[in-house]
């Protein structure tokens, strides 16, 4: 993971997002890169019809790009992480952390999924209720345009991220695929614990043969099964803060979105209320 991607709100509250990402950037060497994230145009709602309110203007964009850049550059002045504006890497065979800026506009949420694809990582704050401090519109459409890896961070950042692992496992292909695409976590983690929920999962392979295959790639792994008395959701979180895992891997959205929409589902349920880092992909 030697490729980080940190959308940005000019907003303020994105230092335990990128105090994260430079978690992760320490034990890859890896570069992040910041892009300043456009803010949701709102719509104004009449008795007849909607109105979407007027585009933002030139100097509108460029005090919001300015105020995400300088947020982004600050942090990483004070995190010792070196900036190359140009997107290069210290050249002298380094592996430490290094930064750099993708300038030139605000980015919109397809933007952020098609843009994410170069990357081995995106990192986006979890959403709340309020879709603060990112809307879940972001979320979604950076986990279903990029193809990559989203790490989704808590709104009080993380002190240790990769040492307690704890798959949130389902046999679904969603989880399975996002096992994958952690691998380089897994290999560098202490304990991994695969999770099984009792009454959740799909049909698939069960969590003891994903703890024994893991194992056989020198990945410290162990499966545990718990009750699942609260919903999906609720149990997993639950779950993980009592085995002191510091980073959930759970594949997103094995329901579609629409019915999780509707009536609820773990995916969304983790999205808005983990404690943890939550490595997600679909």
């Amino acid at each position: 993971m030697r490729n980080i991607l940190v959308p940005v709100n000019s907003d303020g509250r994105m230092w335990p997002v990128l105090g994260t990402a430079r978690l992760v950037a320490d034990m890859f060497g890896s570069y992040i890169e910041g892009i300043a994230l456009r803010p949701e145009v709102p719509e104004v709602v009449s008795a007849e019809f909607i109105v979407a309110s007027p585009p933002l203007d030139l100097d509108s964009q460029h005090e919001l790009m300015d105020t995400a850049r300088r947020a982004f550059d600050e942090f990483m002045s004070q995190a010792g992480v070196p900036s190359y504006s140009d997107g290069s890497t210290a050249s002298d065979g380094s592996t430490a952390p290094s930064s750099g800026w993708a300038g030139g506009r605000l980015a919109t949420d397809m933007h952020i999924g098609s843009y994410g694809r170069l990357f081995d990582l995106i990192v986006l704050g979890r959403p709340n209720a309020a879709g603060e401090p990112t809307r879940v519109a972001t979320v979604e459409a950076a986990l279903f345009e990029s193809g990559r890896p989203l790490l989704l961070v808590p709104p009080s950042g993380a002190k240790t991220i990769g040492k307690t692992v704890v798959i949130a496992w389902n046999g679904s292909t969603e989880t399975a695929r996002t096992v994958a695409l952690a691998m380089p976590i897994l290999r560098k983690a202490q304990r991994v614990i695969v999770l099984t929920v009792e009454g959740w999962d799909v049909d698939g392979p069960p969590g003891e043969s994903l703890a024994r295959n893991l194992a056989r790639s020198g990945i410290p792994a162990e499966a545990t099964t718990r009750a699942g008395e609260a919903s999906p959701g609720q149990a997993v979180l639950e779950h993980v803060q009592a085995l002191g895992g510091d980073l959930l891997i759970k594949g997103a959205y094995t329901q579609s979105r629409l019915r999780q929409m509707i009536f609820g589902g773990t995916t969304r349920h983790i999205i808005a209320k983990a404690t943890v880092p939550v490595l997600t992909a679909h």
